[in-house]
């Protein structure tokens, strides 16, 4: 056997086991839940906030223009002007990130929380007795009457 066809079996053992395989199903899901946290950090919490705040606390367009590009005139938002090149310190996207992170660990902790609830209730739980066992020991009570 060549090297080649050696590296390619290796290759293939490796790519189906199932360590790998998980692993790529918990990065794809990782991804969309990143994606639904951020969603629920933009969407829900941050329309809150501005709500109880009473005024638009959008934290993604907070920040601090370093230094300008010459001769801009641009508008001043955030967008605009990292397309023009401007040194911008992004203090509000980072905060944004901080509270994605937060609130995804949250979510997690009370996830794995609530499988190790369920796994603690699974173990407790004693297995019934299988049928055959349950009518030998009957038989068993029966014979030691007299």
């Amino acid at each position: 056997m060549s090297k080649a066809t050696g590296f390619v079996k290796e290759f293939r053992d490796f790519a189906v086991k199932g360590n790998a395989v998980d692993l790529a199903v918990g990065v794809i899901i990782g991804a969309a839940f990143g994606r639904i946290v951020d969603s629920l950090v933009r969407d829900i919490i941050m329309p809150l906030v501005n709500f109880v705040l009473g005024g638009s606390v959008d934290f993604s367009n907070k920040f601090y223009v370093l230094s300008m590009p010459a001769g801009y005139n641009g508008p001043m938002t955030y967008a605009d002007l990292v397309k023009a090149g401007a040194n911008v310190f992004a203090w509000g996207n980072f905060i944004t990130i901080i509270i994605n992170f937060v609130l995804l660990a949250f979510v997690i902790f009370w996830m794995v929380k609530a499988i190790y609830k369920a796994r603690a209730k699974a173990e407790a739980a004693p297995a019934a007795t299988p049928e055959d066992v349950a009518l030998l020991r009957e038989i068993r009570d029966l014979l030691k009457k007299p």
